[in-house]
């Protein structure tokens, strides 16, 4: 498998100037690391779901005090160009590591010692997303801080690699439940132009989209009214939230 087939998971050079959908799903989701890197807390730093390691490397390049920094990713494809590529830069240098999001819990006294996780448009992806925030914040050591975003608009309907739809309100009890606390948050609007869906510039968009829609919409009535009534309130956009929380100083 190529690890740069689909908006999933972009490899910067990989992403061609003509496709925009790519290109402006790259700067979002470099916009989110930006923010992880200036929240982000001095000590060890885990990068979930790193993918191919781009944001990896640019916290790196960004922080210097971060001396000790793993990226993990299940893709063994996707890791091993993160090895190649974002290892090294200007920065510290990283660990890449293939393992599972919802099983790893580091090495030696590494384990459960992260003073930052970043977990970056991971959590709507897999089963049990409760369970994937709950393993994130044992992981993360007392005053620590966990930075996770997800979709906040619906994406289910079109996009067959998201399991779950999250609003604003869902995806703050996540953190509310695992008894962490706010401390900062940055709200993202990307509009969809409907030319960008068609072309042989737009792969990376068509190539995303849920094969068979009007089918998945005649046996998923719900998701329809829910895609007609996200579209009357913010128009053709999709909207993304990402969250910083602290883990309180002291263990419960």
């Amino acid at each position: 498998m190529d690890p740069h087939d689909t908006l999933e998971r972009l490899i910067p050079a990989k992403v061609h100037d003509g496709d925009l959908a790519a290109a402006e799903s790259l700067a979002l989701h470099r916009e989110r690391y930006e923010f992880a890197a200036t929240q982000a807390s001095t000590g060890p730093l885990l990068d979930m779901a790193c993918g191919v390691g781009y944001g990896t490397r640019l916290i790196a390049d960004r922080r210097a005090d971060l001396n000790d920094l793993t990226g993990v990713d299940i893709s063994p494809e996707a890791i091993r160009y993160a090895r190649a590529h974002y290892a090294s830069g200007a920065g510290t240098a990283i660990r890449y590591v293939e393992h599972d999001a919802m099983t790893f819990t580091g090495d030696g006294a590494q384990q459960t010692n992260f003073r930052t996780i970043v977990s970056l448009e991971t959590i709507e992806h897999l089963p049990e997303p409760d369970r994937f925030f709950a393993h994130l914040t044992r992981l993360l050591s007392p005053g620590g801080v966990l930075v996770a975003s997800v979709p906040v608009t619906p994406s289910v309907d079109l996009n067959p690699h998201h399991l779950h739809d999250f609003t604003k309100r869902a995806f703050r009890s996540m953190g509310e439940r695992n008894g962490l606390v706010e401390i900062a948050a940055e709200t993202q609007i990307q509009r969809v132009r409907l030319r960008d869906l068609w072309g042989s510039d737009r792969r990376f968009r068509r190539e995303n989209l849920r094969p068979n829609l009007l089918s998945y919409y005649f046996s998923h009535p719900t998701a329809f009214m829910k895609r007609i009534a996200t579209t009357l309130r913010h128009g053709f956009a999709n909207h993304y939230l990402t969250i910083a929380w602290k883990k309180g100083d002291s263990v419960q």
